[in-house]
């Protein structure tokens, strides 16, 4: 069953991050936690699955950190939603074999359409949709401040 845990908001809101905050250097875990509070104890374990599962690409080194290992247009919802939910150790309570027949035949199958419905509409919004939302919203990018288009 999809739950909206911390660890699956915090996993978006990093990908978003650094989709949004990116600019010609990875951005490093420390910066991630102080602009978006995330605690570094969910942060780092969550970026090395992202990057285990190609959301993510990790850069070493003393300037290192992570960059989108795709174009942000490539990277749904959806896809960090699975990776979060393979990190996740609760049992699916409709997987449960304990149960009513009315529970095994009506509402856990209502509920697994329903989660397969939530997924695929994650699927159709992309990191940069997100980011597009951000900006619209009126949230400064750090990028933005670091680009300098003198010659």
């Amino acid at each position: 069953m999809l739950r909206v845990s911390k660890k699956l908001m915090f996993a978006i809101e990093a990908v978003l991050d650094i989709a949004y905050n990116a600019g010609t250097e990875p951005v490093q875990s420390g910066e991630i936690t102080r602009r978006q509070g995330i605690p570094k104890r969910y942060l780092e374990q969550v970026l090395q699955q992202l990057v285990r599962d190609g959301v993510l690409a990790g850069v070493r080194g003393p300037r290192g950190g992570y960059r989108l290992a795709r174009e942000r247009r490539r990277i749904t919802v959806g896809e960090i939603v699975r990776v979060v939910r393979s990190m996740e150790t609760a049992a699916d309570p409709i997987e449960d074999p304990a149960g009513s027949i009315l529970g095994h035949k009506v509402v856990r199958p209502l509920w697994g359409e329903l989660q397969d419905e939530f997924i695929r509409r994650l699927d159709s919004v992309t990191i940069e949709d997100l980011c597009l939302r951000a900006r619209s919203a009126g949230v400064e990018s750090e990028t933005e401040d670091r680009i300098d288009f003198t010659i």
